[in-house]
């Protein structure tokens, strides 16, 4: 039977649905992706912002089509919306056969051996639980890198945050099970690793009594066929000495860091339930580029937050100019209902919102251009990634960018390179996000 897959979210959901897709895959099932020709449709949800929901939704009822009209037999529904609205799916879209919750995406092969033998199936286990997790995964990223996800849950409660009630509480992935499934990815081929949780940083510490990242990435370290590792989701107030040691330690480990800020003015911090200040802030980027000179640090911002006002958006375009973050996004404030934040005074009109996010953009764009200028003549190992269509050039990626948020590196050449191959690569030219080079002498 033909299968449709959608996955939509975050790459920690990514990884649910590749043990997902690896499962079905023992089974037989045949992935297709038409879906006017799928027997069987699965859609694994997000629900983290309201854009997020809004195509989880829409994805549902565009496949609930299709079952409706009988060529989809099995139309089931996974992840984070399921978990969150999983009376509501039932009820106001019967096209769907299954629902299976955060924690029970390893029951997908029992989910639809039940929708095709007519059960409506509602699977949900405590969003607490670890799943087995010992599972082969299916690669949807071309096979050379890969992510690995080392936790699941949160326990931060952030006001504006609905993770934790549809993740649960945070659980550190055993070290045995990890470096398992890294040495299985190695033996796949696979060249680059990306830890992932919803935080990195305090690995461990419900396992082991401690913060444990450290000694997760040196025995990541000692797998062969492993020529990077890179770090998401560090929180600043977590990053600790003995984690910076292994980054300037150990090779394979990417002087790169993902520090989700969210803000840097006080008020609108403490209004967030988040644990740093700006000070803090200040102190943390510092130490890690006195530490390590060539880190790229890459965060993440929230405008819109409601109480934001002009003088503390202003503050935080101060920072952004002065701190000069290589790599940065923004998100508008999005009223997540069942959180703090959404019950909050203050809430910020959308176009307010919108304007404010253009602005640090636009920002973000003349720091990341006037970086990207230094970099010539720089000499950097690059990562192929594909081919340029009908160019003598290729699409390359350095320590400085994680695959799908960052920038490229263009590699002109009338060299065949292979997707996968590391090169080295001479700077030539800048553009807003990405650079140009050539193959090093």
């Amino acid at each position: 039977m033909r299968l449709l897959f959608v996955s939509l979210g975050c790459d920690k959901n990514l990884v649910d649905s590749e043990v997902m897709l690896a499962l079905l895959n023992e089974k037989g099932y045949v992935l297709t992706d038409d879906e006017e020709q799928a027997d069987i449709i699965i859609i694994n949800t997000c629900c983290f912002i309201n854009d997020a929901k809004e195509e989880s939704i829409q994805t549902i009822l565009e496949m609930a089509e299709y079952r409706k009209a009988g060529s989809c037999k099995a139309l089931i529904v996974t992840g984070c919306l399921a978990q969150r609205y999983q009376r509501e799916i039932t009820e106001e879209i019967p096209e769907v056969d299954a629902v299976l919750g955060t924690t029970t995406y390893e029951e997908i092969n029992r989910a639809v051996e039940e929708a095709l033998a007519g059960n409506h199936l509602l699977e949900f286990h405590s969003i607490d639980e670890l799943p087995a997790g010992e599972h082969k995964r299916l690669l949807t990223t071309g096979g050379h890198y890969a992510h690995l996800k080392i936790a699941e849950g949160c326990d931060k409660h952030c006001t504006y945050c609905i993770i934790p009630k549809v993740r649960g509480k945070y659980r550190s992935v055993p070290m045995e099970q990890l470096l398992a499934e890294a040495e299985e990815l190695a033996a796949q081929g696979v060249k680059e690793l990306i830890l992932v949780a919803q935080e990195t940083t305090l690995y461990g510490v419900d396992l082991y009594g401690e913060k444990s990242l450290h000694r997760l990435l040196r025995e990541l370290c000692k797998i062969k066929g492993i020529r990077w590792i890179r770090l998401l989701y560090c929180y600043p107030e977590e990053i600790y000495e003995d984690l910076i040691t292994v980054m300037k330690e150990e090779p394979k480990v990417c002087h790169y860091l993902d520090l989700p800020i969210q803000h840097a003015n006080d008020t609108v911090l403490r209004r967030m339930g988040r644990r740093t200040s700006k000070a803090d802030l200040i102190r943390t980027v510092r130490h890690l580029r006195e530490e390590i000179p060539d880190i790229v640090l890459r965060t993440t911002l929230l405008t819109g937050f409601p109480g934001e006002t002009e003088e503390a958006h202003e503050e935080l375009m101060e920072f952004i100019d002065e701190m000069e973050f290589d790599r940065l996004g923004v998100f508008a404030y999005s009223q997540e209902e069942d959180t703090p934040a959404a019950l909050m005074e203050g809430q910020i009109p959308e176009e307010v919102k919108e304007e404010r996010r253009d602005a640090l953009m636009e920002l973000q764009q003349e720091i990341a251009f006037d970086k990207n200028e230094t970099m010539a003549g720089r000499r950097l190992l690059a990562m192929v990634e594909g081919k340029v269509a009908d160019e003598n050039a290729y699409v390359a990626r350095t320590y400085m960018d994680a695959p799908g948020i960052d920038g490229y590196l263009f590699i002109r050449t009338d060299e065949t390179l292979v997707t996968g191959d590391f090169v080295w690569v001479t700077v030539t030219g800048a553009l807003e996000y990405d650079l140009i080079g050539e193959i090093a002498e």
